[in-house]
């Protein structure tokens, strides 16, 4: 039996689509993790289980699907990814017959402003998102989580579409979320103090990072947008800290 665990935030756009590549899942969970548009009535349409998350993070969220779950093995989604036909395919063969493997990486297809990326940090992109539920003790880590499995990984051929920033508005709704997150975590952890100049040198080497290290400019204009709002990114992420630790300090 496969379970399947979609985390979910006002994704009523993306969730239909996303549902419809799942239909050869036995069990399917939207975690709700703040919704408030119509994403929970569509889940609610088309069978899915909804489980409420009060958590404050990705890993919570993802626990929360994960206690929620009764298959045998269990699959992660998220709502701007589609399976593909050659991946169902390949992971139900797999399930039938895992040969000793209890966690299983994803190979995905970014799809960034309608254009599939192969640089800039794009390709080559694995995720660990199968798991033999026994297997799988739960996630490690506020933002950029982490899988904690016992037992053998292997990899998947068969690609996973990812349909990343559908257009310049989402792009910058996601920024202020994720940059005030970042920052949050960094402030946590006791980050040095910003400065003029370490705001110059991270900014330098993130630049240095995408177009030279990654040649973010050989996926076209999408390439160049991509590697240059990368580098923004940056830029409000030290930015808030920066806010975060003069508020601090005025206390």
């Amino acid at each position: 039996m496969l379970s399947v665990i979609i985390i979910t935030r006002n994704e009523e756009q993306m969730l239909p689509d996303c549902l419809k590549s799942l239909d050869f899942a036995d069990e399917i969970i939207v975690v709700d993790t703040g919704n408030t548009d119509s994403t929970n009535e569509i889940a609610r349409k088309s069978g899915a289980k909804i489980v409420t998350s009060s958590g404050s993070d990705y890993s919570q969220f993802r626990d929360a699907g994960l206690r929620a779950a009764r298959g045998d093995w269990v699959l992660y989604i998220d709502a701007d990814e589609r399976v593909t036909p050659p991946l169902r395919a390949e992971i139900l063969s797999h399930l039938s017959y895992p040969g000793g493997i209890s966690a299983f990486a994803l190979l995905r297809n970014n799809i960034y402003l309608g254009r599939r990326m192969r640089f800039g940090g794009w390709g080559g992109d694995y995720v660990i998102r199968l798991f033999s539920r026994p297997a799988l003790t739960g996630w490690r880590g506020q933002l950029h989580e982490q899988p904690v499995f016992t037992g053998l990984m292997a990899k998947l051929v068969s690609p996973l579409d990812h349909y990343s920033h559908r257009d310049l508005s989402s792009m910058v709704t996601k920024t202020l979320n994720f940059t005030a997150y970042e920052a949050r975590l960094r402030f946590a952890a006791g980050h040095p103090p910003v400065t003029w100049w370490r705001i110059f040198r991270v900014l330098l080497t993130e630049f240095w990072y995408r177009f030279i290290r990654l040649s973010a400019w050989r996926d076209g204009p999408e390439g160049i947008i991509d590697g240059l709002f990368q580098v923004y990114n940056t830029f409000i992420i030290y930015a808030r800290l920066w806010e975060l630790q003069y508020d601090s300090r005025r206390l």
